[in-house]
């Protein structure tokens, strides 16, 4: 299996999806935006695509973040759909998802920074890829934004403040506006990088300091994600068969 990470920024790293990757002795390629890579031109030596979050939005322009090609993104996104290749996107790369399959992002109802419960779905308690999950399961967040939906897209869960939290746009696809790839590393990463958007935001409902950012344990999440992925990367497998 070969797994590609799109990568914007050195801060918004692909913490415990890349840890899974090497515990699975899976091959590994990276397109660091943020350094001036390529994307790649085709799908075709990539099983499966993580698309990770970042600051920009689906609709910021190249004249702002020259880095930054939204319509790039959304064609591999496209090729790879196309190709009936796995693809995830978090945050940022959920977005991406959505507007490359035609369903425009849009504003999450609260800003969320920090470690919030996420709560299942009826759909979600009926996907088995997510049958390991516990009705409400905590998971980091860090944004303002959510991803928009196909008429075929299920939302699998929801929170406090973002009604699209995991979105099932296929049986390969899914959309992760949750961060259950934080690690005590990627989470002080983030603090360092994004410190003015954590004051900007800090008297909001859903926004946690930073001390409250380090003292979690993000295992739980971690292993849950793990597994979502054992079982996303085994369906694929069968539908290559």
């Amino acid at each position: 299996m070969h797994i590609h990470f799109v990568i914007h920024e050195h801060f918004e790293s692909p913490g415990a999806y890349l840890q899974w990757a090497i515990k699975k002795d899976y091959s590994v390629s990276m397109t660091k935006l943020y350094e001036k890579n390529i994307l790649p031109t085709s799908a075709e030596h990539i099983d499966l695509l993580i698309v990770l979050g970042g600051p920009q939005d689906p609709i910021t322009p190249i004249e702002q973040c020259p880095h930054f090609n939204a319509q790039a993104e959304k064609e591999l996104i496209l090729k790879c759909i196309k190709a009936k290749k796995a693809v995830i996107g978090v945050c940022l790369g959920a977005q991406l998802i959505g507007e490359a399959l035609c369903s425009a992002y849009s504003h999450s109802p609260e800003t969320e920074i920090g470690v919030w419960p996420i709560s299942l779905t009826e759909e979600g308690k009926a996907d088995p890829k997510f049958s390991h999950f516990d009705s409400t399961l905590l998971v980091g967040h860090w944004h303002n934004d959510m991803p928009g939906l196909t008429p075929e897209a299920t939302i699998i869960a929801n929170s406090a403040g973002c009604p699209r939290q995991i979105i099932a746009y296929s049986n390969l696809v899914y959309g992760f506006q949750c961060h259950m790839e934080f690690t005590p590393e990627l989470i002080e990463l983030l603090i360092i990088n994004d410190r003015d958007n954590l004051l900007y935001n800090s008297h909001k409902t859903f926004v946690q300091t930073p001390e409250m950012l380090r003292s979690f344990n993000y295992t739980q999440m971690n292993q849950a994600l793990y597994l979502f992925l054992d079982k996303l990367m085994y369906d694929y497998c069968n539908s290559i068969i």
